[in-house]
């Protein structure tokens, strides 16, 4: 009894070795799983070539309200309305601290005032001069003519006492002479100092006026209705390195010439959105656009192209930016609604389209993967229209499998976890 059960036990022992050895050998010899590669059909029919791109809505034609040059200081914003605030022509946006020019204009006020005094003053002694001189005028005239008179009686008086009447005659002359040229003097010298005083004055009122403007400048007012929008704060870029810059705040400080704001024009409505570099030669200026806008459901808005800017960004995912103008605005429009935009390119009828991923470029030759019965192989076609979702091609046939990715790439992927199987399992 017990010799038979070792024998079937035996057995047993070598049943389990040979299908042990069994399992190790299919494992060893097991292929790769087959890939399951995903593809579509060739179609035919019409395709619409599109150019699609998400964006803001801003205003147009922006009004900038620049800080003012204000003897080279910085300024201190003390009054800012919020950003997206509906504004009328007029309103004040921007408020700057305007304490120090205050104090000047006081100052350049009571220079003025006393520079005034200055002038009725020399006024009034110009003319008290004036009147004094023109009395010595009269009362030297007045003596040459008593001179005169008495002079008509030399002829019956003695020689003597006629040539003393000569004598006092000249003198009476010179006199008059000396008082009229004092006079002429004087009329010049108190004019020059009522100029002089009137110059002083002028300069006063020059220098109260310029700071008058100085401080009206330092108030930024909306010359067009609009909505405000608040500039970044680049006085803060070295506080904050690599992030976004914050919009100026309440008592930041500004320096002369920065933009603090800007008052885009309602009436006048932009979309701008980066495109894709692959739908760049589809589009050109002036070329007609539907904006949506996702918070007005339903809503369409005609546009066009405004301005295609340049291309940039890493080269897997170059843009370019594009401005749409819209042609017709709505009063329900607002800053910042998120536009989806479409441009109708051209339609196409009766051709044979795949999805764009399933073409493929290498050495300026195009061509796809062609389903057959040893499995997937590239088959060159010719590309005629090409969008971010679609492309038209010739020489295919309807109906025929394409590859939607890269079948080599597919394999490869699929092979990595089988060969680090095998790794690990010797």
């Amino acid at each position: 009894m017990k010799t038979r059960f070792l024998f079937l036990l035996a057995i047993l022992i070598a049943l389990g070795a040979i299908g042990w050895g069994a399992f190790r050998v299919a494992k060893a010899t097991a292929t790769s799983p087959a890939v399951d590669i995903p593809y579509t059909k060739v179609k035919k029919g019409r395709v619409t070539i599109t150019v699609s791109a998400r964006g803001d809505l801003q205003g147009g034609n922006s009004e900038m309200l620049i800080a003012p040059m204000v003897g080279g200081n910085d300024l201190s914003i003390t009054e800012l309305l919020e950003p997206g605030a509906v504004v009328q022509p007029g309103d004040t946006i921007v408020q700057f601290d305007s304490t120090p020019q205050e104090y000047n204009l006081r100052e350049a006020e009571a220079d003025l005032a006393e520079a005034e005094q200055q002038v009725i003053q020399a006024e009034a002694m110009s003319a008290a001069t004036e009147e004094e001189s023109s009395y010595m005028v009269l009362s030297t005239a007045s003596d040459v003519k008593l001179a005169e008179l008495e002079c008509r009686k030399n002829p019956l008086i003695p020689a003597i006492t006629g040539r003393q009447n000569d004598i006092v005659l000249e003198a009476a002359r010179n006199r008059s002479r000396q008082a009229q040229q004092d006079y002429a003097n004087k009329k010049k010298t108190s004019a020059a100092s009522v100029e002089i005083q009137k110059a002083a004055q002028n300069k006063a009122k020059v220098t109260a006026q310029t700071q008058q403007r100085m401080i009206d400048s330092m108030t930024l007012k909306a010359k067009t209705a609009g909505y405000v929008n608040v500039q970044q704060n680049s006085n803060q870029n070295m506080m904050y390195p690599g992030m976004q810059l914050p919009p100026f705040q309440l008592g930041d400080t500004v320096r002369g010439g920065m933009a603090v704001a800007q008052i885009p024009d309602l009436k006048s409505w932009e979309v701008g959105a980066m495109v894709g570099e692959l739908d760049r030669g589809h589009l050109e200026i002036s070329q007609k656009v539907t904006v949506r806008v996702v918070a007005l459901a339903g809503r369409e808005f005609p546009g066009h192209v405004k301005s295609i800017g340049g291309t940039s960004g890493p080269p897997w995912d170059r843009r370019f930016e594009c401005r749409i103008a819209l042609d017709q605005a709505g009063p329900e429009l607002r800053p910042g609604m998120t536009s989806n935009m479409i441009i109708t390119v051209e339609t196409l009828d009766g051709v044979l389209w795949v999805p764009s991923q399933a073409l493929f470029d290498s050495d300026g030759r195009q061509f796809v993967y062609v389903k057959s019965s040893s499995g997937f192989v590239p088959h060159d076609v010719a590309l005629v229209r090409r969008s971010e979702s679609q492309a038209v091609i010739t020489g295919l046939r309807e109906g025929d499998l394409v590859a939607m990715s890269n079948p080599s790439l597919q394999s490869k992927t699929a092979d990595a976890p089988q060969s680090a199987m095998k790794a690990l399992s010797k």
